[in-house]
């Protein structure tokens, strides 16, 4: 699995509105929402930034909205972007790895695969085709 660039950084937090508020009035992010409680903020620099709800993320994840019991809550999920989420599925099923979630295409177009890091990070496989529009064929 080679992962070709970081696609996205995604604090995972309980209000929208507060978090709009705190990284967009506070931080002086450019933020705005998107669909529902989504939001995101264009900075250079970062492919995507986004305010992800732990209910959205829980029902993008697990297809339920409450985050499993047992499972520690994620702060923040980062997308690592490949060429083949299923490849890079099955190479991590081969090395033990526990993946929450296997390959699928979200709503938005993305294709992504979740697990978690020791340290209870949601970390996301993904192709974004969006992100990768103007780049070179590696």
């Amino acid at each position: 699995m080679e992962v070709r660039f970081v696609a996205g950084v995604t604090p995972i937090v309980e209000s929208a509105e507060k978090a709009r508020e705190f990284y967009g009035r506070e931080l002086g992010l450019p933020v705005r929402a998107e669909e529902g409680d989504y939001s995101v903020a264009d900075l250079e620099g970062v492919k995507h930034f986004g305010l992800w709800t732990l209910k959205d993320a829980s029902r993008s994840t697990f297809g339920v909205e409450e985050w499993p019991d047992g499972l520690p809550r994620p702060q923040v999920t980062i997308e690592f972007e490949v060429d083949d989420v299923r490849a890079a599925v099955a190479e991590l099923k081969s090395r033990g790895v526990d993946v929450l979630q296997g390959a699928k295409v979200e709503p938005w177009g993305q294709t992504t695969a979740r697990l978690l890091s020791p340290e209870g990070i949601l970390l996301g496989v993904t192709y974004t085709p969006w992100l990768r529009e103007g780049r070179s064929a590696q």
